[in-house]
């Protein structure tokens, strides 16, 4: 009996450091410690965005991988000497835009040094990223802090896009996020490309058989044979496929009328049609007429998953470079 209860002592004392944490986060965070911070990435983004579009779904998607690890602290930008945070891992070997982040970054510290960590950094880009693709703007919590350990193991947390419809809510369960919250966030998919060998098994190697027949029966033929003409074998570790084809640098709907007709790029694109609740939620969205919906639906989602396990307080650092911790 003592053990049992001080098991749930261990858990609601869990459930009320987690509430506390993202209480913590607010949009006036810096209002007088780095009053232009948003100001300062906003123009970065806009420079970076008009001289280079496609890297607006890199971006968000580098704050996604964020935050399933160890929650939104900035870890997917550290480096590791022995090749061993997260970035090495296979899931973000093909992340883009470090690069820019710490351009962000040093415009930053240059106007408020040693204020606003990494992880909010990431956060507002992300923001911007989509707002600046004709998407939803919404006002991000603040108040992150940057953590100090990155791990490549722990990309285990990140939902593969060859997930069925089960794996695919159990990550999302694992940070707070519901079904309704993973087909929102699916239609991030609407920016950016992928490399073939991200679903060029469901072209070549569905069931094992590795052969050109092997073929994943849920994807449209049309869709596929397109996607056979640009992703010539299973070994194409080079070309870049858009996910969204015709509107791929456009935050929009089109992406659930691509899903709806059975031409979702990825497995956990066609999973979302195998559940009664996110089949229904791609068909509404599918016919375009609701696209405010979805648009706040979006932001909702993206700041519930950026209050995912937030270091706050005394918690972490305020990294001065985000690839490294501070000495």
């Amino acid at each position: 009996m003592a053990c049992r209860v001080a098991t749930m002592v261990a858990v609601l004392l869990a459930a009320v450091a987690a509430t506390c944490a993202q209480a913590q986060l607010h949009d006036k965070f810096y209002s007088e410690s780095c009053p232009s911070v948003e100001d300062v990435v906003r123009k970065e983004m806009v420079r970076a965005l008009s001289l280079a579009p496609s890297l607006a779904g890199p971006l968000l998607r580098m704050h996604f991988h964020d935050c399933f690890v160890r929650g939104c602290d900035g870890s997917v930008l550290l480096d590791s000497a022995n090749k061993t945070a997260e970035k090495d891992a296979q899931p973000n070997q093909t992340l883009r835009g470090f690069g820019f982040v710490e351009r962000v970054k040093a415009a930053v510290e240059k106007a408020c040094p040693d204020t606003v960590s990494c992880a909010d950094i990431l956060a507002l880009i992300a923001r911007d990223a989509v707002w600046l693709s004709k998407g939803p703007f919404w006002t991000v919590p603040l108040g992150r802090r940057d953590g100090s350990v990155s791990i490549s193991n722990e990309t285990d947390a990140l939902p593969p896009p060859t997930s069925n419809f089960t794996v695919l809510t159990q990550l999302f369960a694992a940070v707070n996020l519901d079904a309704k919250d993973l087909v929102v966030l699916s239609a991030g998919h609407t920016i950016g490309t992928s490399h073939c060998f991200s679903f060029s098994d469901r072209l070549y190697n569905f069931t094992g058989m590795e052969n050109p027949s092997d073929i994943d029966p849920t994807l449209e033929p049309q869709y596929m044979m397109r996607l056979k003409s640009k992703c010539a074998s299973l070994n194409d570790n080079t070309t870049l496929v858009e996910m969204d084809p015709g509107s791929f640098k456009t935050f929009d709907t089109d992406y659930f009328k691509l899903v709806s007709k059975r031409r979702g790029l990825f497995h956990s694109d066609g999973a979302l049609l195998t559940d009664p609740f996110t089949r229904a939620y791609v068909q509404r969205h599918a016919t375009g007429a609701f696209k405010d919906e979805f648009f706040a639906d979006f932001a909702a989602s993206m700041i519930k998953m950026g209050n995912a396990n937030p270091l706050t307080g005394s918690q972490g650092e305020i990294r001065k470079k985000c690839s490294v911790v501070n000495h």
